[in-house]
């Protein structure tokens, strides 16, 4: 008898919330939520033959499949670093979340 296996995937996550990567994009938190965060990478610099994200776009989503692509953007800036970038996303994301609660 064939044992079938169940395969979850498993994601990275940032302060308990979903991150998952896609080429130059980045999603942070979960699409069953209403709200989620794309930050995109625009340029990278390069020191010690390490890549590194120099500026990034985060764009704070409505996750509603029925709003078109320009009603789903919520608040979008620019930030110098991931760093920069993913504290406004926490930031964003959790207020958002917060006030749909």
């Amino acid at each position: 008898m064939a044992e079938t296996k169940k395969q979850e995937q498993e994601f990275f996550s940032y302060k308990g919330k979903p991150l998952v990567r896609c080429g130059n994009e980045i999603y942070y938190g979960s699409m069953e939520d209403p709200y989620v965060i794309r930050l995109e990478i625009k340029t990278t610099t390069e020191k010690d033959g390490v890549e590194f994200a120099d500026k990034v776009a985060v764009q704070l989503m409505a996750t509603d499949p029925y709003l078109s692509p320009r009603r789903q953007l919520v608040k979008s800036c620019e930030k110098n670093g991931l760093y920069v970038a993913m504290d406004i996303a926490d930031i964003w994301l959790e207020r958002a979340l917060s006030k749909k609660a």
